[in-house]
């Protein structure tokens, strides 16, 4: 019992000159300020007849005026007693038979609030002085996270544990103010003109949830890159701010419970860069050349293979790249694939040989047609396995030029 809501019409005029006092917020706000106290605004320009006002309290008949974006928190003795979420003018009187305490509104804090609510409302009769709080209810900006190391996670994407360091920031939002109150706010923060600020260095309760965002983020990748619905996919995390803020945030509330025990949520995340480590690199160069070749993962990456396999032989001259196309002819080109199910044969049939292996098999060392021998390797460079010029030795070789 407590809070009235009045008309808006009547914040001046004859009607002001019956409140004890005029409470809003302070002037000059940060924008990441997240609770401040109320401040009272000179007994509605010189009409009020409070004339020993202390900051921070109130008494019965003032008025308090709740913006846009806000919660109000009435608080005696450490207890909560009041809290409104919807804008607009209120009067305190906790004598008056059709007061209310609770105002939740139908936004995203209603069904929170009410259930908090009746989990630690005020067992008696509220006093006649409550102090007064304001809690952001908006999204609160520039949050910084970062990592002076490397964070390790498996990632589905290329299919091995990956590394990086990657930095960012993200935005908190308050959704349910009487945990983040009762179960979170430092007491120090529960006094006339403190303010916590999310971005305060000083603040050791922000600085720990920077630490937990920190350790959180190995889990949130994960999360991530293992989503089939994001496409397993690395590469679209710093474009989708939203999604990886559910996998952060869903991180963060395994490891911490942000949400159930302390009001908190991260709306949204920009990542500003990720830097792999050497290992991972390399990886994600292999996969994004086996991406780029025809067929199947499986085949890509081994066609990738064996073209890193002809780049350095390339360095022992024609010599060693014609050894190597020996090789790697022996099967002909059909040797470069690897069964892919459904693909050339009947479901529970055995998988037929590869066209030229029997040929090969039978031939006798040194046999085979040099023209043969040129065409694989012809199919190779059409393939992109090798180069024009490993081509022109090759041929240089079989011909004996």
């Amino acid at each position: 019992m407590g809070l009235i809501q009045a008309a808006i019409g009547a914040l001046g005029g004859t009607l002001a000159d019956q409140w004890k006092d005029f409470y809003t917020i302070p002037d000059g706000l940060a924008p990441t300020a997240a609770l401040f106290a109320a401040v009272p605004r000179g007994e509605n320009a010189g009409r009020g007849s409070n004339t020993k006002a202390s900051d921070g309290v109130i008494t019965n008949g003032s008025r308090i005026l709740v913006p846009e974006g806000y919660g109000l928190v009435l608080m005696q003795d450490g207890a909560i007693t009041g809290f409104a979420a919807e804008a607009g003018a209120y009067e305190w009187n906790s004598e008056a038979q059709d007061s209310q305490s609770i105002f939740a509104g139908n936004g995203i804090v209603s069904p929170l609030i009410t259930t908090s609510w009746e989990r630690f409302k005020f067992g008696g009769r509220p006093g006649t002085q409550q102090r007064a709080y304001f809690v952001t209810l908006k999204e609160l900006p520039n949050n910084r996270f970062g990592t002076q190391s490397e964070i390790y996670w498996d990632d589905a994407y290329m299919n091995a544990q990956v590394g990086a360091v990657t930095r960012g920031t993200y935005t908190l939002k308050v959704t349910d103010p009487i945990l983040f109150i009762k179960n979170f706010v430092p007491a120090k923060y529960l006094e006339p003109g403190q303010v916590f600020d999310f971005t305060d260095l000083e603040n050791d309760a922000a600085s720990q949830l920077f630490n937990e965002v920190v350790g959180s983020l190995a889990p949130a990748f994960s999360l991530y890159t293992n989503d089939p619905s994001k496409g397993n996919r690395i590469t679209k995390i710093q474009q989708d701010s939203v999604g990886f803020a559910q996998s952060l945030s869903a991180a963060v509330e395994q490891n911490y419970q942000w949400s159930t025990v302390r009001g908190l949520l991260i709306a949204s995340t920009a990542i500003v860069s990720i830097e792999y480590d050497e290992t991972t690199r390399e990886l994600l160069r292999n996969v994004q050349r086996a991406d780029a070749l025809a067929g199947a993962r499986g085949n890509s990456n081994l066609q990738a293979s064996v073209a890193a396999g002809f780049e350095a032989a390339g360095d022992q001259g024609a010599g060693g790249l014609f050894g190597m196309g020996m090789a790697a002819g022996a099967t002909g080109l059909g040797g470069l694939q690897q069964p892919v199910p459904g693909v050339g044969a009947q479901s529970g049939a055995p998988a037929a040989a590869p066209a030229a292996a029997a040929p090969a098999a039978a031939a006798e060392p040194g046999a085979e047609d040099p023209m043969a021998k040129l065409a694989k390797f012809k199919e190779m460079l059409d393939a992109g396995l090798i180069t024009q010029e490993d081509y022109d030795a090759a041929k240089a070789k079989a011909l004996g030029i």
